[in-house]
């Protein structure tokens, strides 16, 4: 490949053929060294952790609601930045295994401080409390920009739920135990819209029915999801060695779900939860679970 020289960067207009925070971020930081406006058009709105930053980092951003009812955000290039004290709260994905651990297990009752709840991400919480459970939040504050709060949960007898497509953005990396949480719960769930789910670091929907099917919960695998039938509280079968697929999201889930079985439930390999919550073996024998 010959280059004669580095091509001069141009703004553009990209919409999203599926919602990506990632791919959404990627241009809007693209486009702080790109003279003119770069535009990003995503057709639900994901997590808008990058904007907030951004915006907070001096950067002009412009966000608006297009006539067909899909998310705009505009970012002005050769944006001039400056240093900023960032305070950067509680994973609301990580906070998401002690949060169903605490609903399942009867007798509990665990109080998880400074969970991120921004409304792009703060779903589960909104299912599960759909579903039944008792989630407090308390001391709501805004922390480096992202609205804070701590979380009170309490044992609690869930009810079957049919989410909407629309919340998947706000709590995709969540399904995996909201899968373990309806396994539990009365009646049956329905899950769809979850493509996404299939092209992360496993596909999801597949090794998550696998797991289930294992420990003793009947599912019925979608192309775009799972429909779990739960037990209504009765505890699991178990009994199983799940296969992880290196995926820290699928190795958690299942260390919750072992806690409500008769037989112990083994995972394969634990070693990609430092993946994203080093802790969270230390935090489950803290809680007195079952290890």
């Amino acid at each position: 490949i010959m280059v004669r020289g580095a091509c001069p960067a141009v703004p553009i207009t990209y919409r999203l053929p599926m919602a990506s925070a990632q791919v959404k971020s990627a241009i809007l930081l693209a486009g702080l060294n790109t003279p003119g406006i770069t535009t990003v058009i995503e057709p639900v709105p994901t997590r808008d952790h990058s904007e907030r930053m951004l915006a907070g980092f001096g950067a002009k951003l412009d966000i608006s609601t297009g006539a067909d009812g899909a998310r705009v955000i505009s970012i002005h290039g050769e944006a001039e930045l400056t240093p900023q004290h960032v305070v950067v709260p509680g994973d609301p994905s990580s906070a998401a295994f002690p949060m169903v651990a605490a609903l399942l297990v009867p007798g509990s009752k665990v109080r998880i401080d400074n969970v991120g709840i921004n409304p792009t991400r703060a779903g589960l919480i909104e299912v599960l409390q759909a579903m039944g459970g008792d989630i407090t939040l308390v001391d709501e504050r805004i922390v480096g920009g992202e609205p804070v709060a701590d979380l009170i949960v309490k044992h609690s007898a869930l009810k079957g739920i049919e989410t909407s497509p629309d919340i998947v953005p706000s709590m995709v990396d969540e399904f995996p135990i909201l899968f373990v949480a309806a396994s539990l719960a009365e009646g049956k769930s329905v899950f769809r819209g979850l493509e996404e789910l299939r092209v992360k670091e496993s596909d999801r929907i597949s090794v998550m029915a696998k797991g289930l099917s294992a420990i003793g919960v009947t599912v019925e695998e979608l192309e775009d999801g799972l429909i779990v039938h739960g037990s209504g509280g009765a505890t699991l079968a178990g009994g199983a060695t799940i296969a992880a697929e290196l995926d820290h999201r699928i190795a958690m889930s299942f260390a919750v779900a072992g806690q409500n079985c008769y037989h112990a439930v083994t995972v394969d390999d634990v070693s990609p939860i430092a993946t994203s919550f080093p802790t969270f073996e230390d935090i489950l024998k803290n809680l007195q679970a079952q290890h």
